[in-house]
Protein backbone atom coordinates (compact mmCIF):
# COMPACT_ATOMS: atom_id res chain seq x y z
CA UNK A 1 0.00 0.00 0.00
CA UNK A 2 1.58 3.34 -0.72
CA UNK A 3 2.30 5.59 1.95
CA UNK A 4 -0.63 8.42 3.22
CA UNK A 5 -3.30 6.81 1.65
CA UNK A 6 -6.69 5.63 3.29
CA UNK A 7 -7.47 1.83 3.82
CA UNK A 8 -10.68 0.24 3.99
CA UNK A 9 -12.73 -2.87 4.18
CA UNK A 10 -15.46 -2.86 1.15
CA UNK A 11 -17.83 -5.84 2.54
CA UNK A 12 -19.84 -8.02 0.64
CA UNK A 13 -21.90 -10.57 2.75
CA UNK A 14 -22.20 -14.49 1.24
CA UNK A 15 -25.00 -15.37 3.46
CA UNK A 16 -24.92 -19.18 5.05
CA UNK A 17 -24.42 -20.43 1.22
CA UNK A 18 -22.14 -23.23 1.29
CA UNK A 19 -22.33 -23.87 5.04
CA UNK A 20 -22.48 -27.62 5.48
CA UNK A 21 -23.37 -26.95 9.34
CA UNK A 22 -26.43 -24.89 10.86
CA UNK A 23 -24.77 -23.62 14.44
CA UNK A 24 -27.21 -22.96 16.90
CA UNK A 25 -26.07 -19.48 17.29
CA UNK A 26 -26.22 -18.27 13.83
CA UNK A 27 -28.17 -15.94 11.41
CA UNK A 28 -26.41 -14.58 9.08
CA UNK A 29 -29.05 -12.83 7.67
CA UNK A 30 -29.87 -11.10 10.87
CA UNK A 31 -26.70 -10.38 11.84
CA UNK A 32 -24.84 -8.95 7.93
CA UNK A 33 -28.71 -8.03 6.80
CA UNK A 34 -28.25 -9.82 3.55
CA UNK A 35 -31.50 -11.48 2.04
CA UNK A 36 -29.74 -12.36 -0.79
CA UNK A 37 -26.67 -13.88 -2.54
CA UNK A 38 -24.76 -11.58 -4.50
CA UNK A 39 -23.70 -12.51 -7.71
CA UNK A 40 -20.43 -11.49 -9.72
CA UNK A 41 -22.63 -8.03 -11.16
CA UNK A 42 -23.24 -7.29 -7.87
CA UNK A 43 -19.51 -7.44 -7.08
CA UNK A 44 -18.57 -5.17 -10.16
CA UNK A 45 -21.15 -2.61 -9.30
CA UNK A 46 -19.89 -2.57 -5.58
CA UNK A 47 -16.23 -1.73 -6.80
CA UNK A 48 -16.72 0.81 -9.52
CA UNK A 49 -19.26 2.45 -7.04
CA UNK A 50 -17.33 2.21 -4.17
CA UNK A 51 -13.42 3.70 -6.21
CA UNK A 52 -15.56 6.52 -7.94
CA UNK A 53 -16.92 7.76 -4.31
CA UNK A 54 -13.70 7.78 -3.42
CA UNK A 55 -10.65 6.94 -6.17
CA UNK A 56 -8.11 8.14 -3.26
CA UNK A 57 -8.43 5.13 -0.63
CA UNK A 58 -7.28 1.84 -1.03
CA UNK A 59 -9.54 -0.47 -0.27
CA UNK A 60 -9.84 -4.61 0.40
CA UNK A 61 -12.87 -6.45 -1.08
CA UNK A 62 -13.91 -8.57 2.11
CA UNK A 63 -16.52 -11.55 1.19
CA UNK A 64 -17.93 -11.88 4.62
CA UNK A 65 -21.21 -13.46 6.50
CA UNK A 66 -20.68 -17.70 5.69
CA UNK A 67 -17.94 -20.02 4.63
CA UNK A 68 -16.59 -18.47 1.13
CA UNK A 69 -14.62 -21.69 0.63
CA UNK A 70 -17.28 -23.95 0.78
CA UNK A 71 -19.49 -22.95 -1.89
CA UNK A 72 -20.37 -23.70 -5.02
CA UNK A 73 -16.69 -24.20 -6.78
CA UNK A 74 -17.81 -22.24 -10.06
CA UNK A 75 -20.19 -19.83 -8.29
CA UNK A 76 -17.18 -19.28 -5.81
CA UNK A 77 -15.02 -18.93 -8.40
CA UNK A 78 -17.19 -15.69 -10.80
CA UNK A 79 -17.22 -14.17 -7.75
CA UNK A 80 -13.07 -13.86 -7.20
CA UNK A 81 -12.69 -13.50 -11.21
CA UNK A 82 -15.34 -10.13 -11.13
CA UNK A 83 -13.26 -9.05 -8.16
CA UNK A 84 -10.36 -9.30 -9.26
CA UNK A 85 -10.94 -7.39 -12.59
CA UNK A 86 -10.17 -4.46 -9.94
CA UNK A 87 -7.37 -5.27 -8.28
CA UNK A 88 -4.24 -3.43 -8.64
CA UNK A 89 -6.87 -0.72 -9.75
CA UNK A 90 -7.60 0.62 -6.19
CA UNK A 91 -8.75 -3.03 -4.73
CA UNK A 92 -5.22 -4.03 -3.02
CA UNK A 93 -6.43 -7.18 -2.21
CA UNK A 94 -9.54 -10.00 -1.13
CA UNK A 95 -10.46 -10.75 2.00
CA UNK A 96 -12.50 -14.03 3.57
CA UNK A 97 -14.16 -15.79 5.88
CA UNK A 98 -14.40 -19.33 6.42
CA UNK A 99 -14.38 -22.22 8.33
CA UNK A 100 -11.66 -24.23 9.24
CA UNK A 101 -12.58 -27.33 7.70
CA UNK A 102 -12.87 -26.29 4.53
CA UNK A 103 -9.46 -24.67 3.45
CA UNK A 104 -7.78 -27.66 2.03
CA UNK A 105 -4.39 -26.94 -0.44
CA UNK A 106 -6.63 -27.24 -3.84
CA UNK A 107 -8.94 -24.23 -2.48
CA UNK A 108 -6.00 -22.41 -1.13
CA UNK A 109 -3.90 -22.10 -4.43
CA UNK A 110 -7.27 -21.64 -5.83
CA UNK A 111 -7.70 -18.07 -3.48
CA UNK A 112 -3.72 -17.35 -3.97
CA UNK A 113 -4.31 -17.23 -8.18
CA UNK A 114 -7.10 -14.48 -7.61
CA UNK A 115 -5.28 -12.31 -5.23
CA UNK A 116 -7.14 -13.13 -2.27
CA UNK A 117 -4.81 -11.37 0.76
CA UNK A 118 -6.34 -12.67 4.03
CA UNK A 119 -8.09 -15.51 5.16
CA UNK A 120 -10.39 -15.27 8.64
CA UNK A 121 -11.52 -18.56 10.09
CA UNK A 122 -14.44 -18.85 12.68
CA UNK A 123 -12.63 -20.58 15.46
CA UNK A 124 -14.80 -19.62 17.92
CA UNK A 125 -13.62 -22.41 20.25
CA UNK A 126 -10.73 -24.27 21.16
CA UNK A 127 -12.97 -26.92 23.27
CA UNK A 128 -14.14 -29.86 21.51
CA UNK A 129 -17.04 -29.59 23.73
CA UNK A 130 -18.49 -26.61 22.96
CA UNK A 131 -18.03 -26.90 19.27
CA UNK A 132 -19.63 -29.99 19.33
CA UNK A 133 -22.30 -28.61 21.53
CA UNK A 134 -22.87 -25.48 19.37
CA UNK A 135 -23.32 -27.56 16.36
CA UNK A 136 -19.85 -26.51 14.99
CA UNK A 137 -19.20 -29.31 12.62
CA UNK A 138 -15.28 -28.91 12.99
CA UNK A 139 -12.86 -29.89 15.74
CA UNK A 140 -10.03 -27.82 17.14
CA UNK A 141 -8.00 -30.14 15.34
CA UNK A 142 -9.16 -28.65 12.19
CA UNK A 143 -7.94 -25.51 13.14
CA UNK A 144 -4.25 -26.43 13.81
CA UNK A 145 -4.44 -27.65 10.60
CA UNK A 146 -6.53 -24.64 8.81
CA UNK A 147 -3.88 -22.20 9.90
CA UNK A 148 -0.57 -24.34 8.92
CA UNK A 149 -1.52 -24.52 5.54
CA UNK A 150 -2.75 -20.78 5.68
CA UNK A 151 0.70 -19.74 7.13
CA UNK A 152 2.20 -22.37 4.12
CA UNK A 153 0.59 -20.61 1.22
CA UNK A 154 1.52 -17.21 2.69
CA UNK A 155 -2.38 -15.26 3.47
CA UNK A 156 -2.73 -13.13 6.59
CA UNK A 157 -4.17 -14.98 8.89
CA UNK A 158 -7.46 -13.84 10.73
CA UNK A 159 -8.89 -15.85 13.58
CA UNK A 160 -12.43 -15.05 15.32
CA UNK A 161 -13.42 -16.25 18.54
CA UNK A 162 -17.03 -15.96 20.35
CA UNK A 163 -17.33 -15.43 24.46
CA UNK A 164 -20.20 -17.31 26.07
CA UNK A 165 -21.43 -19.89 23.37
CA UNK A 166 -23.08 -22.83 24.92
CA UNK A 167 -21.28 -24.78 27.81
CA UNK A 168 -18.64 -21.93 27.65
CA UNK A 169 -16.86 -20.54 30.98
CA UNK A 170 -14.49 -18.09 32.10
CA UNK A 171 -11.59 -20.76 31.66
CA UNK A 172 -12.54 -22.01 28.44
CA UNK A 173 -12.94 -18.37 27.25
CA UNK A 174 -9.31 -17.47 28.83
CA UNK A 175 -8.15 -21.40 27.20
CA UNK A 176 -9.30 -20.41 23.52
CA UNK A 177 -7.77 -17.41 23.71
CA UNK A 178 -4.60 -18.69 24.66
CA UNK A 179 -4.67 -21.07 21.86
CA UNK A 180 -5.46 -18.09 19.66
CA UNK A 181 -2.18 -16.43 21.12
CA UNK A 182 0.14 -19.63 20.12
CA UNK A 183 -1.33 -19.36 16.57
CA UNK A 184 0.06 -15.89 16.48
CA UNK A 185 -2.46 -14.78 13.79
CA UNK A 186 -2.54 -11.34 11.92
CA UNK A 187 -5.48 -10.34 13.35
CA UNK A 188 -8.45 -11.27 15.75
CA UNK A 189 -12.07 -10.64 15.86
CA UNK A 190 -14.27 -11.11 19.36
CA UNK A 191 -17.49 -11.27 19.16
CA UNK A 192 -20.16 -12.10 22.60
CA UNK A 193 -22.70 -14.86 21.72
CA UNK A 194 -25.82 -13.25 21.29
CA UNK A 195 -29.14 -15.60 21.17
CA UNK A 196 -30.93 -14.67 18.51
CA UNK A 197 -35.01 -15.55 17.82
CA UNK A 198 -35.19 -18.66 15.03
CA UNK A 199 -32.01 -20.01 16.13
CA UNK A 200 -31.55 -23.61 18.19
CA UNK A 201 -29.53 -21.55 20.82
CA UNK A 202 -32.75 -19.06 20.98
CA UNK A 203 -35.23 -22.07 21.63
CA UNK A 204 -32.61 -23.20 24.08
CA UNK A 205 -33.08 -20.18 25.83
CA UNK A 206 -36.58 -20.07 26.20
CA UNK A 207 -36.71 -23.69 27.30
CA UNK A 208 -34.11 -22.42 30.20
CA UNK A 209 -31.49 -24.81 28.61
CA UNK A 210 -28.75 -22.14 28.23
CA UNK A 211 -28.09 -19.08 30.35
CA UNK A 212 -27.11 -15.74 28.30
CA UNK A 213 -24.48 -13.83 29.46
CA UNK A 214 -25.67 -10.38 30.88
CA UNK A 215 -24.39 -7.54 29.21
CA UNK A 216 -22.03 -6.62 32.43
CA UNK A 217 -20.31 -10.18 32.37
CA UNK A 218 -19.87 -9.97 28.70
CA UNK A 219 -18.09 -6.52 28.87
CA UNK A 220 -15.78 -7.89 31.91
CA UNK A 221 -14.86 -11.76 30.12
CA UNK A 222 -14.29 -9.93 26.71
CA UNK A 223 -12.31 -6.92 28.63
CA UNK A 224 -10.43 -9.86 30.46
CA UNK A 225 -9.52 -11.35 26.80
CA UNK A 226 -8.39 -8.04 25.21
CA UNK A 227 -5.97 -7.53 28.15
CA UNK A 228 -4.86 -10.81 27.71
CA UNK A 229 -3.76 -10.36 23.93
CA UNK A 230 -2.09 -6.68 25.20
CA UNK A 231 -0.13 -8.54 27.71
CA UNK A 232 0.77 -11.91 25.87
CA UNK A 233 0.71 -10.86 21.70
CA UNK A 234 0.51 -6.89 21.24
CA UNK A 235 1.25 -7.11 18.01
CA UNK A 236 -2.11 -9.36 17.10
CA UNK A 237 -4.56 -6.70 15.94
CA UNK A 238 -7.73 -6.98 17.66
CA UNK A 239 -10.13 -5.32 14.27
CA UNK A 240 -13.34 -5.89 15.77
CA UNK A 241 -15.21 -6.46 19.32
CA UNK A 242 -19.12 -7.11 19.65
CA UNK A 243 -21.39 -7.48 16.60
CA UNK A 244 -21.90 -4.54 14.61
CA UNK A 245 -24.65 -2.35 15.53
CA UNK A 246 -27.71 -3.41 13.73
CA UNK A 247 -31.97 -2.70 14.13
CA UNK A 248 -32.22 -6.67 13.07
CA UNK A 249 -29.91 -8.00 15.59
CA UNK A 250 -32.05 -5.76 18.22
CA UNK A 251 -35.19 -6.57 16.62
CA UNK A 252 -34.41 -10.24 16.75
CA UNK A 253 -31.89 -10.96 19.86
CA UNK A 254 -33.54 -13.00 22.62
CA UNK A 255 -30.72 -12.59 24.85
CA UNK A 256 -26.66 -11.79 25.76
CA UNK A 257 -24.56 -9.00 26.22
CA UNK A 258 -24.98 -6.67 22.28
CA UNK A 259 -24.46 -2.87 22.43
CA UNK A 260 -23.87 -0.73 19.32
CA UNK A 261 -20.79 0.44 21.01
CA UNK A 262 -19.49 -2.99 23.08
CA UNK A 263 -16.00 -2.50 22.11
CA UNK A 264 -16.06 1.13 23.98
CA UNK A 265 -17.41 -0.42 26.70
CA UNK A 266 -14.77 -3.27 27.37
CA UNK A 267 -12.77 -0.64 26.90
CA UNK A 268 -13.84 1.62 29.72
CA UNK A 269 -13.58 -1.43 31.57
CA UNK A 270 -9.89 -2.01 30.80
CA UNK A 271 -9.25 1.74 32.00
CA UNK A 272 -10.73 2.11 35.14
CA UNK A 273 -9.19 -1.81 36.10
CA UNK A 274 -5.71 -0.49 35.59
CA UNK A 275 -6.57 2.91 37.18
CA UNK A 276 -8.05 1.18 39.84
CA UNK A 277 -4.29 -0.82 40.30
CA UNK A 278 -2.74 2.62 40.51
CA UNK A 279 -5.34 4.18 43.23
CA UNK A 280 -5.41 1.39 45.74
CA UNK A 281 -2.16 1.77 46.43
CA UNK A 282 -2.48 5.23 47.47
CA UNK A 283 -5.16 7.38 49.96
CA UNK A 284 -8.71 7.60 49.29
CA UNK A 285 -8.82 11.25 48.22
CA UNK A 286 -9.21 13.16 45.07
CA UNK A 287 -6.94 12.69 42.27
CA UNK A 288 -6.64 14.36 39.10
CA UNK A 289 -6.33 11.17 36.13
CA UNK A 290 -4.22 12.31 32.85
CA UNK A 291 -5.46 10.17 29.78
CA UNK A 292 -5.08 9.95 26.07
CA UNK A 293 -7.89 12.59 24.86
CA UNK A 294 -9.40 10.17 22.64
CA UNK A 295 -10.11 8.53 26.20
CA UNK A 296 -11.63 10.88 27.90
CA UNK A 297 -15.35 9.88 27.81
CA UNK A 298 -13.68 5.77 28.13
CA UNK A 299 -12.76 6.27 31.47
CA UNK A 300 -15.35 8.42 32.63
CA UNK A 301 -17.99 5.30 31.51
CA UNK A 302 -21.23 5.37 29.78
CA UNK A 303 -23.07 7.77 31.70
CA UNK A 304 -20.11 8.58 34.20
CA UNK A 305 -20.20 5.16 35.73
CA UNK A 306 -16.36 4.39 36.00
CA UNK A 307 -15.86 7.87 37.80
CA UNK A 308 -19.54 7.12 40.12
CA UNK A 309 -17.97 3.11 41.35
CA UNK A 310 -14.54 4.87 42.23
CA UNK A 311 -16.28 7.51 44.09
CA UNK A 312 -18.19 4.87 45.87
CA UNK A 313 -14.42 3.15 46.67
CA UNK A 314 -14.08 6.80 48.20
CA UNK A 315 -11.39 8.07 45.05
CA UNK A 316 -12.52 11.37 43.52
CA UNK A 317 -11.45 11.72 39.74
CA UNK A 318 -11.40 14.51 37.66
CA UNK A 319 -10.08 13.28 33.59
CA UNK A 320 -7.82 15.31 31.98
CA UNK A 321 -6.45 14.61 28.57
CA UNK A 322 -3.04 14.55 27.45
CA UNK A 323 -1.44 13.78 24.57
CA UNK A 324 1.63 12.11 26.63
CA UNK A 325 -0.48 9.49 27.77
CA UNK A 326 -0.40 5.66 25.79
CA UNK A 327 -4.01 5.15 24.97
CA UNK A 328 -5.88 3.55 27.01
CA UNK A 329 -3.54 3.90 30.54
CA UNK A 330 -4.77 6.00 32.37
CA UNK A 331 -1.68 7.53 34.55
CA UNK A 332 -2.59 9.30 38.16
CA UNK A 333 -1.59 12.69 38.65
CA UNK A 334 -2.14 14.46 42.34
CA UNK A 335 -4.14 17.36 42.72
Amino acid sequence: MSGGRKHGNLPIFVPHIGCPHRCTFCDQRTISGAKTAPTPKDVEKLCIDALSLDPDRELELAFFGGSFTAIDRDYMISLLKAADKFVGKGIVGIRLSTRPDAVGEEVLGILKRYHVTAIELGVQSMSDEILAKNRRGHTAADVYGAVERIKKFGFELGLQMMIGLDGDTEDTTLYTAEKIIDFAPDTVRIYPTIALDHTELGERLKRGEYTALTLEDGVRRTARVMELFGEKAPDIRIIRVGLHPSEEVEQNMLGGPYHPAFRELCESEIMKKRLLSQLEKLEKGSYRVLVNPKDISRMNGQKRNNIQSLAALGYDITVKGDERIKPLYPTVDRL
